[in-house]
């Protein structure tokens, strides 16, 4: 009984020391403006967490493109505009490399053994440079055609027979499964049915780690708290996460090395991890954990993100009748009776090309960017920026920059025709998978999966709204996580184009 008094009475003036001990490091610094906060929270108590995108450009507007919060202890803050995220992502670069140490990721990414997670430092430059030069090459991207189109082809199938048959479309299930397939194939040469447990098991574990990788986790924020992480459950549902995931990992990798497994006409991710870690020749010794911190990465990321940006394309184009016949007429008239859209085909397709892009301007699938963490002072704007702070760069509030884009908040794929503005990170007004070194180096796997599947939708199909419902009745509203999904699944009919 004493003890738990003591530990009562002992616990608001810890917080009241580490409270102050923050102030101070931070107290005599010029700091970008921000909205005032409480002692110890800070302004964690203002965050909007079903869609922090939208509430923090909200408060740009007030505070500034380059704003200042504290998120319980941790100095943050948030860049809202181009100019500002180039001086972050390109000017001072290196001094933001960094990420951050938070409980989610970390687990998941075996301790930061991953690419998107890991802080910058030796490990992570000498891991960058495998998986460029070895995963991520146009050469291998391209070598991975064949699986595309043939997961695309047989999409197109399925809803061809639904629309045969007058049904109604879930387009959201039907793309997040088409994107799971071409990524279940492409890292883990594996193809799961329609039905059946494997699948079911493939997207309980990818719902899992989004939740996991998007939880609030007070350890985070308030040290020496992380008991209350346990009281609420959260830890434990973070080990089970991890554990599924890990025998998923394991099955994968031991599958792959069983000398009696029939070879593959086209080596998959995993067998080329296993073949680098066999090589001697790099910095670091390749270790199994490694092998599946990467794994995670391309999992989560790769099914993830390329359906959002689909649905967020289908979904503006429902919106905006115009764009749509006009993206439509474009590969219509281009390829006539083809009969079905290739990679090769995409580069004859400027505005469809332009479609993807003001979709990745206005609806980015990760609007606020994997965060970054400062590894030394620096100063921005005029403003000082201590080490260790936490920093997201808003990618929904730069597509919406006043100073970047005219008419910001309409959808108007022509306003990149005949620009040579591009997502790849050289444009710092248009950054949906970053820039800089921490730019995602499956950028190139991402952007031709979303293009096809686009193409090939938009060729072999007239959309319309189910009965009873306009373009009116379509919302906007997202699920809260580090991928902005639609809330509400996008169901349409479709009629087959003759």
């Amino acid at each position: 009984m004493t003890v738990l008094l003591f530990v009562i009475l002992a616990f608001p003036l810890l917080l009241l020391f580490l409270h102050r001990k923050h102030r101070k490091n931070g107290g005599l610094l010029h700091l970008p403006p921000g909205p005032p906060g409480l002692p110890f929270i800070g302004n964690l108590h203002q965050m909007d967490n079903s869609a922090p995108h939208r509430y923090l450009w909200q408060l740009s507007k007030q505070y500034g493109s380059l704003m200042s919060l504290r998120l319980g202890f941790i100095p943050t803050i948030v860049v809202s505009s181009a100019r500002i995220a180039k001086e972050v992502m390109k000017t001072h670069d290196l001094e933001f490399a960094s990420r951050p140490s938070l409980i989610g990721p970390q687990r998941l990414s075996y301790n930061c053994l991953d690419l998107a997670f890991s802080p910058y430092n030796d490990y992570w430059r000498e891991m960058r440079k495998i998986c460029v030069l070895h995963l991520f090459t146009l050469k291998r991207v391209k070598s991975y055609t064949p699986i595309r189109e043939y997961e695309v082809s047989q999409m197109i199938e399925k809803i061809s027979k639904l629309a045969s048959a007058s049904k109604l479309i879930n387009l959201s299930e039907t793309v997040m499964f088409l994107t799971s397939t071409i990524i279940c194939r492409v890292a883990f040469g594996k193809r799961y049915e329609d039905e059946g447990f494997e699948r079911s098991r493939f997207h309980g574990l990818l719902n899992d780690a989004q939740a996991m990788l998007g939880s609030f986790f007070f350890s985070d924020h308030f040290p020496l708290m992380g008991w209350l992480d346990k009281l609420t459950g959260l830890t434990a549902r973070l080990e089970k996460t991890f554990r599924d995931m890990d025998l998923f990992y394991q099955e994968i990798i031991e599958d792959h090395l069983k000398p009696d497994r029939k070879k593959q006409e086209q080596e998959d991710i995993t067998d080329v991890l296993i073949g680098l870690q066999k090589d001697n020749s790099f910095a670091i010794d390749i270790t199994w954990d490694h092998i599946k911190g990467v794994l995670m990465n391309i999992f989560v990321g790769g099914t993830d993100t390329g359906a959002a940006t689909v649905i967020w394309a289908m979904t503006a184009l429902m919106k905006n009748p115009r764009v749509m016949k006009k993206a439509q007429e474009e590969v219509r008239n281009t390829f006539g009776k083809k009969g079905f859209i290739g990679e090769d085909d995409v580069e004859k397709l400027p505005y469809l090309k332009a479609v993807v892009k003001e979709t990745m301007r206005l609806l980015p699938a990760v609007p606020l960017l994997i965060p970054r963490e400062t590894l030394q002072k620096c100063s921005i704007d005029g403003y000082e920026i201590p080490p260790k702070t936490l920093v997201f760069v808003n990618a929904w509030a730069i597509g919406r920059d006043p100073e970047a884009w005219e008419n910001p908040e309409e959808f108007i794929p022509e306003r990149f025709l005949g620009s040579s503005v591009d997502f790849r990170g050289q444009n710092y007004k248009l950054i949906p998978f970053g820039a800089g070194r921490r730019v995602c180096p499956g950028i190139h796997i991402g952007a031709v999966t979303v293009e096809l599947t686009l193409a090939n939708l938009l060729y072999s199909f007239d959309w319309e709204m189910p009965a009873g419902m306009n373009k009116e009745d379509i919302d906007f509203d997202v699920i809260p996580g580090l991928t902005m999904h639609k809330k509400n699944a996008l169901c349409l009919m479709a009629k087959k184009y003759n």
